[in-house]
């Protein structure tokens, strides 16, 4: 575990795996109340053969600082811990709003990306009037409440009732402030009209049973990218830890092709 102070916040993060490792670092990225031990599994399994790195984003785990009200902040933080770091190139993996922050990458650094995988995400936060209503009710709910609300259900049903209780733990756990304006920041985000300018190879993986960023919107997204392979997982909103080992052995076919 490593630490660098990046506009105003303080991001803890894991550099590890060889540097002359086969092909460019993998950077993996967390979505909303997460941490950056959400992908344990991905991580541990790339770390014996190539550079991975993965960061708590700002106001997340063990990384201070305050809420970012836009992706657009959240993104410039993994550019200046990737500066410094003097990763140039790399492929981003991001899981939900991490998929976010990596089509904000793509889109602002288009020849540092080679390649980019996206896990439960979307371009454009879109809702049914009665969703839109239920979203905005939930926000006056008591913040413990809120937050259980929106990770209970982010799983698929079966699920070890004990696991998702400490999720919500870990999630209840993050600041409010950083919680709600990075929830605003989700719902603001919206480049479906510029992912046809992403050339990166993408591939796209999703849970069926996803009911936080549904299926459909994922699809709508999917079809807007000129070069993206989607994969469907009998999982919920979570497949880092749902189906860590599937998920793991997707993004090994993908990742171990040479970028283009």
């Amino acid at each position: 575990m490593s630490q660098l102070e990046v506009n105003g916040a303080v991001l803890v993060y894991d550099d590890e795996g060889p540097r002359d490792g086969d092909g460019v670092p993998l950077v993996f990225i967390h979505g909303w109340t997460a941490n950056r031990h959400r992908w344990d599994d991905q991580f541990a399994h790339f770390a014996t053969g190539r550079r991975v790195i993965r960061l708590d984003l700002r106001g997340h785990g063990e990384s201070t600082g305050a809420g970012a009200r836009t992706i657009d902040e959240l993104a410039a933080d993994v550019v200046a811990l990737l500066d410094h770091l003097e990763v140039d190139r790399f492929v981003p993996v991001g899981h939900s709003m991490g998929g976010m922050i990596a089509q904000t990458l793509a889109l602002a650094h288009p020849e540092r990306v080679g390649r980019m995988v996206l896990v439960d995400s979307i371009s454009r936060m879109t809702y049914s009037r009665s969703r839109g209503l239920l979203l905005a009710v939930s926000t006056l709910l008591p913040f413990k409440l809120f937050v259980a609300v929106n990770i209970q259900r982010a799983f698929a049903p079966g699920f070890p009732k004990e696991k998702i209780r400490a999720y919500i733990e870990a999630s209840a756990a993050t600041p409010r402030e950083v919680v709600m304006t990075c929830y605003g920041a989700m719902r603001a985000f919206d480049v479906l009209d510029r992912v046809g300018e992403i050339t990166a190879p993408t591939l796209i993986v999703h849970g069926y049973h996803d009911i936080q960023l549904p299926l459909s919107q994922m699809l709508r997204m999917a079809n807007a990218y000129p070069d993206a392979v989607v994969r469907i997982v009998d999982a919920g909103h979570e497949l880092p830890v749902e189906k860590p080992a599937q998920l793991t052995a997707l993004l090994g076919k993908f990742v171990t092709v040479p970028a283009a």
